[in-house]
């Protein structure tokens, strides 16, 4: 966390370290030797021994002897180092990789001027400085490569332990927890009552894995908590990338932003917020229904929670730098998440949902946000066909995964991609619900008249020459015939 990193906090975590009988392999005492590939080589070996000691964090203090761990002062000042013209921490971020968290801290104990070099654990990744890998053995830094047994656990461990269990802010005190997570809205999502005692808050927080207590009596916030409850992300130096930005362009592009806002809350606390404001800031449309004109806004609310709350829920949180993100053009609206889709985006509607973060998931369903058996993106197809909206796109950038809304347009307007997803999408939410893509059903989505089945049939024989559906009976007449998506095929269908 940041704003708990008072002098008296700083003073007190290397008072807790100068304990240790010795060095450790998350803990590096140093006076004034600080060149900067060592540090560098440092911030590898005890970020990805904090792993294995099962810390949230390793740490480099200099002015402490190594031998008695007295506090005699140092020279060392990370804020005037440079490498070249370049600033001792960006040089350091540069060349590791993966990037992980860490920062210097300068303050003074006993009158003596102390360095903390705080380094948050590896994850996913054993952490590399200038594309090696280093270790701490014992007190000693050595070549990961040369400790193979110590590799296997590394990646034992990442393999098994998911982000939301991971530690996002270590050794805080009671009045910490309250003081950094929205409880209130824990009980109020849930439906239960608030306890009467501070003590009662903490055990209801923990038994929710959404906090952890330590040996020394304190607490540590989890990934998970601090996701779903923080009052402000920001004040979690490893999730202020996590928040949710969003973007309102003036036009169609992104050449002039007219607005840009960061989401403050956990997804838990702020999720009604941030859907509120989303939507306060989408266009309307005014249509005529009976002779009565009424205003609707741009996009079904169903359809933008459902995309919402999906890229909040299946974002990869290990993609560093970036978290999800909601544009909003004139003519759309992009919901984007980081990390690519764990199944392929054809295949959304019919294929069981599966989640990078079930502790995430499971407690956003719990609260109503999302459905225990789907995804929502049947919600969002339905949605869009039923307010007459263009279907919507689902598309992997880079290591992005986004859906798109469309704002409303008429078939004339609509480029053979609008078209064929229009085909393709309700061909697949008609076959999970057992039913099949026709001329009628198409010419309803378009809002086509009887007498113009001909223009339905267009666009079925477009989507059919497009490889994305299939006839389901080669042998019906044309205008009884029937459409499934391409992967519901059998060899029969369509050969």
């Amino acid at each position: 966390m940041t704003t708990n990193r008072t002098p008296e906090y700083l003073i007190s975590l290397v008072n807790e370290l100068r304990k240790l009988p010795q060095e450790t392999e998350w803990v590096e005492f140093k006076v004034n030797k600080a060149e900067p590939e060592d540090i560098g080589e440092y911030l590898s070996a005890l970020s990805n021994s904090a792993v294995l000691a099962g810390k949230a964090f390793g740490y480099m203090v200099w002015g402490i002897d190594n031998n008695n761990h007295e506090i005699i002062g140092t020279e060392f000042s990370p804020l005037t180092t440079k490498i070249g013209n370049e600033e001792l921490e960006n040089w350091l971020l540069r060349l590791l990789s993966p990037k992980i968290p860490f920062r210097f801290f300068e303050f003074e104990a006993g009158g003596y001027k102390l360095v903390l070099l705080e380094i948050g654990r590896a994850f996913r990744h054993p952490v590399q400085f200038k594309h090696q890998e280093f270790i701490r053995v014992g007190s000693y830094k050595k070549r990961l490569k040369d400790f193979p047994e110590k590799e296997r656990e590394l990646w034992r461990i990442f393999d098994q332990i998911p982000f939301e269990d991971l530690v996002a802010a270590e050794e805080v005190a009671g009045d910490e927890v309250i003081k950094f997570l929205d409880y209130p809205s824990y009980f109020d999502l849930l439906k239960l009552p608030l306890p009467e005692s501070r003590a009662g808050i903490l055990m209801a927080l923990e038994a929710d894995n959404l906090i952890s207590r330590t040996d020394t009596g304190r607490w540590n916030i989890m990934n998970l908590g601090a996701m779903l409850l923080a009052k402000r992300l920001d004040e979690f130096r490893s999730l202020r990338r996590k928040a949710v930005r969003v973007i309102v362009y003036k036009d169609n592009s992104r050449v002039e932003t007219i607005r840009e806002q960061e989401g403050a809350k956990g997804y838990a606390a702020g999720f009604e917020g941030l859907i509120g404001y989303i939507n306060a800031l989408l266009p309307s449309n005014e249509v005529i229904k009976k002779a009565l004109r009424k205003t609707v806004p741009m996009y079904p609310e169903l359809a933008v929670r459902e995309l919402v709350a999906n890229a909040l829920i299946h974002q990869d949180f290990f993609v560093t730098g970036s978290g999800p993100m909601i544009e909003i053009f004139s003519d759309r609206m992009e919901i984007s998440n980081p990390g690519l889709p764990l199944v392929h985006i054809d295949r959304f509607l019919d294929t069981p949902p599966r989640s990078r973060n079930e502790a995430l998931a499971s407690f956003m369903r719990r609260i109503g946000v999302c459905e225990e058996r789907g995804s929502g993106v049947d919600k969002v197809v339905f949605q869009t066909e039923y307010f007459q909206l263009p279907a919507p796109a689902f598309e992997v950038i880079g290591e992005n995964t986004r859906a798109v809304l469309f704002a409303h347009r008429p078939l004339t307007r609509m480029d053979k991609d609008d078209r064929v997803r229009a085909c393709y999408l309700p061909a697949c939410l008609k076959y999970v619900n057992k039913e099949y893509l026709t001329n009628s059903s198409v010419r309803d989505r378009f809002g086509i008249e009887q007498q113009n089945m001909a223009a339905a049939s267009r666009l079925i024989r477009e989507a059919v020459e497009s490889g994305v559906i299939v006839p389901y009976d080669m042998g019906a007449a044309p205008k009884f015939m029937k459409y499934i998506p391409w992967w519901a095929a059998r060899p029969s269908a369509g050969t």
